[in-house]
């Protein structure tokens, strides 16, 4: 945020009317105030409305699927503990509105139940398929293949392909390598993930070279983005074409993070903009979602859009090489929306990466954990 305007306004003013580096997006509504004796509503009037656009939620449903996500966020980190080796991986199921662990171990059912999950008894633990998808990790694969991730809910590694390339030399040669180790499953997608970065566009949060990009959420002296989006001492211009910030730290391929420091004049506020969609976003923590769980994203071209988490821990093979350790969404990006914010509820979960398609006929995005570029760091995200 410029720092446009006395240091003694109010904080609270602030973060209800601008983010970041996008002090030109307005002011967000002001919410009317509840009847007396009213039960305040879980989320805003903005954000259920998103969830109803994107996921088909009524408000009702809407409100109390947040309330189970939320509820399944202790519960998996509580399975985690209790199942120990037996642990096999876990998901939120929207329709039952709990989280489902699954275990090797039935003697390990009744301990995780009794958490407030239910439980799926399988073949392959959690860590097994890490390893597997660490040697998938070594292997260099061809722009065919998209991906690859662990599927708790299918119990294996999926390897994603593009569809048009499946019988290409190439991906069937890597699909057999692959295989090779076992625990492997393979899946069709309809294109290769790309980054989404665009050329500059005025009116837009940021700018580095001839890019645009898009913050994703203030740490304390700056922001996380996407590393794609510039190199380690690459100058940062903000909305406004002011000098801005510095990347101190950024990692692509391999990794898709970056830190950029802020100059004296901006400030860092615990901020996501709702683009007049939602009302702008307080960020609280970043406890991270469960696979299953509903996430929104906001970005400086298509601005907010939600969807669920569709995987974890997956490697994207974007054209630059491969990026490890990326979460998958159902949500769209367009270019331009790059190092945006993924939130769930009021959790920080990452930045975005890049995907296929767009926010008209739809596609799948992927984000780099923002936990992960905290400690990489040594950052410290700035909660409201």
């Amino acid at each position: 945020m410029k720092r446009t305007t006395p240091l003694r306004t109010a904080l609270a003013a602030l973060l209800l009317t601008v983010g970041l580096g996008a002090a030109h997006a307005g002011a967000a509504s002001a919410a009317p105030s509840a009847e007396p004796g009213a039960v305040a509503p879980s989320a805003s009037a903005g954000l259920l409305d998103a969830m109803r656009q994107d996921l088909g939620l009524t408000p009702a449903q809407a409100e109390e699927r947040l309330r189970a996500e939320k509820a399944a966020v202790a519960v998996e980190k509580a399975a985690v503990r209790r199942a120990g080796a037996a642990y096999g991986g876990s998901w939120f199921d929207p329709a039952a509105g709990r989280l489902v662990v699954a275990v090797t171990d039935r003697a390990e059912e009744a301990g995780v139940r009794a958490l407030g999950a239910d439980t799926r008894l399988v073949r392959h633990s959690a860590a097994a398929l890490d390893r597997a998808k660490a040697r998938l990790d070594t292997l260099r694969a061809p722009a065919g293949v998209a991906g690859w991730h662990v599927d708790p809910r299918s119990n294996s590694v999926v390897v994603d392909v593009v569809r048009s390339e499946r019988q290409s030399p190439a991906v069937r040669s890597f699909v057999d390598r692959a295989r090779a180790g076992g625990l492997v499953t393979v899946a069709e997608t309809a294109e290769a993930p790309r980054t989404y970065a665009a050329g500059t566009v005025g009116g837009d949060p940021y700018y580095t070279g001839n890019v645009r990009c898009s913050i994703g959420f203030s740490v304390h002296g700056g922001f996380v983005t996407a590393g794609h989006c510039g190199r380690a001492g690459a100058a940062v211009r903000g909305w406004d074409g002011s000098a801005m910030g510095t990347f101190q730290g950024s990692s692509f391929p391999g990794d898709d993070y970056a830190y950029v420091s802020i100059h004296s004049g901006w400030w860092t506020v615990p901020v996501v903009l709702g683009w007049g969609t939602v009302p702008d976003q307080l960020v609280r923590g970043s406890n991270e979602a469960p696979v299953g769980a509903s996430i929104c994203r906001s970005g400086s071209t298509t601005r907010w859009h939600c969807g669920t988490v569709l995987a974890k821990n997956e490697t994207v093979n974007y054209s630059q090489g491969a990026v490890h350790q990326m979460t998958k969404t159902s949500v769209c990006a367009e270019g331009g929306d790059s190092g945006g914010s993924f939130l769930s509820g009021d959790q920080a979960q990452g930045v975005t990466s890049g995907g296929w398609g767009n926010c008209s006929s739809g596609g799948q995005t992927w984000f780099q954990p923002v936990n992960e570029i905290l400690a990489r760091y040594g950052l410290r995200l700035h909660t409201a």
